[in-house]
């Protein structure tokens, strides 16, 4: 089986302009996020799809693989479907490029339930929720799965509503079982050609989610759990987050 990491980035950012080029000691966002998505065990090639020529040259200048992109996509899904059009991979994975600490493990754990079972069209993962200010955030997407680790919801909102606890949520949040979902995808390429063609759906745009829009039209998405925390970058805030843990673990002063 042929696996492609395709990075969707772009420079145009209404939070954080320029993101993908930012340096974290040394070495941009983008060339973090290739190069760990280069040790995952599964993958066979890494591509940066992109519509800007900073961005491209960047990549090309550490040696990435880079494709260039129409600039007139909505969504990074769409971005993907038009790189994911000219290859023969069996498998994409969309890994986001503001996750320079992803972990190479993670995207094999997101990757290896479609290598085992067919009728899985996508996959994803989730990860344990350790605080009641996370839990409440619309901006950590929860998501509740079935009993083989099929998603049944994503949602900005606090789900499962545990309904003993509603009032003391606080002092019971140690019995809370709830699951934010990390925004790492793999795609059968059949269906992530389809994907773009979907109708946009009702819920996909009430909670601006757009995993959703696979769920509305009854296609599966398996959620993988994983153990490690994400930290992506959102914001000048996120990224000094970033660069304080990398100087940890690089032993940077």
């Amino acid at each position: 089986m042929n696996i492609t990491a395709i990075i969707p980035a772009r420079y145009g950012s209404t939070r954080f302009p320029g993101k993908p080029l930012v340096d974290i000691h040394g070495q941009t966002m983008i060339e973090r996020v290739y190069r760990r998505t280069a040790q995952s065990s599964l993958i066979d090639r890494v591509i940066v799809a992109t519509d800007d020529e900073r961005i491209a040259a960047v990549v090309t200048a550490f040696g990435g693989d880079v494709c260039m992109t129409s600039d007139q996509h909505e969504t990074g899904t769409d971005r993907l479907a038009e790189v994911a059009a000219t290859l023969t991979s069996d498998l994409i994975v969309n890994v986001q490029g503001d996750e320079p600490l992803i972990e190479p493990s993670m995207i094999d754990q997101a990757i290896a339930p479609l290598i085992d079972d067919a009728t899985i069209a996508m996959g994803t993962l989730m990860v344990a929720i350790e605080s009641v200010e996370e839990f409440l955030s619309p901006n950590a997407v929860k998501v509740v799965t079935d009993q083989r680790n099929a998603a049944l919801y994503f949602s900005r909102s606090p789900i499962p509503c545990v309904r003993d606890y509603v009032d003391s949520l606080h002092d019971n949040f140690s019995a809370v079982k709830a699951f934010k979902h990390i925004g790492l995808y793999v795609y059968r390429r059949e269906f992530l050609l389809k994907y773009p063609t979907l109708p946009v759906t009702p819920l996909e745009s009430m909670e601006k989610l757009e995993q959703l829009r696979a769920l509305e039209h009854g296609y599966k998405i398996h959620v993988a759990e994983t153990a490690r925390p994400s930290q992506g970058v959102d914001t000048p805030e996120d990224l000094e987050k970033v660069r304080s843990i990398v100087a940890k673990i690089e032993g940077i002063k």
